[in-house]
């Protein structure tokens, strides 16, 4: 893994980066961010696909909500305050999933990292391997300390993603989180410190754009805002 980014940024704060996988790029969200077919309908597609649905409910349902997402991106790493990542294929741009970091007390270095992918890009450990790049990213460039990650009862394909990044399960929050129109679900919380060691890089597998199913691994996209 490497990544590019301003050497001289203030400790504590998330300035826009290129976190390079070798065959994906962690691309800052925005309105610059390039994807083929326009960012907007990526962003779209991607919140009518039902596994996302299910987890990680996006609201970006419409072009015009797309588009607010994208300005609050811009506005967050404007302010330090999240990353947010596209996950695109290096090879070709295209979208493939999200994974994010945002300060949940940002005074004493607690955030907390989400991710979700599209159904072509599931089954081959990228999920893991992003969600470990941006937490290495975050204690390397940022000084984040404590990095916590939520995801509902239930999602355990998450929770095993969760357990491969090198976030151990610290309990169950009883009815902790609400999806639009649904009741409060429980939820796990894993978390890891800046002290832990990383785990060793999951082996990439290839993509597959025929692939019509695999695990469902989003976690929330922007929890306790």
């Amino acid at each position: 893994m490497t990544t590019t980014s301003d050497p001289t940024a203030d400790q504590r704060v998330f300035r826009p980066a290129v976190i390079d996988l070798g065959d994906a790029l962690l691309r800052p969200w925005g309105r610059a961010l390039d994807i083929p077919g326009g960012v907007v309908p990526a962003l779209v597609a991607a919140s009518a696909d039902p596994e996302i649905a299910r987890w990680n409910p996006l609201d970006s349902a419409g072009p015009a909500a797309a588009e607010a997402y994208l300005d609050r991106c811009d506005a967050r790493w404007a302010d330090g305050t999240m990353a947010a990542f596209a996950v695109t294929d290096a090879p070709s741009g295209a979208l493939l999933g999200n994974a994010f970091l945002r300060w949940t007390n940002q005074a004493d270095g607690i955030a907390m990292v989400g991710y979700w992918l599209l159904t072509a890009a599931r089954g081959r450990g990228l999920a893991t391997r992003a969600a470990t790049a941006v937490t290495r990213w975050a204690v390397e460039t940022a000084g984040a300390r404590r990095i916590e990650l939520f995801h509902a009862v239930g999602n355990d394909r998450s929770c095993r993603v969760a357990e491969r990044a090198g976030f151990p399960y610290e309990g169950t929050l009883r009815a902790s989180w609400r999806f639009e129109g649904r009741d409060y679900q429980d939820e796990h919380l894993h978390a890891r410190l800046a002290s832990d060691p990383f785990p060793e890089p999951v082996r990439s597998g290839p993509l597959d754009p025929h692939v019509t199913g695999g695990p469902s691994v989003p976690c929330h996209e922007d929890h306790r805002s």
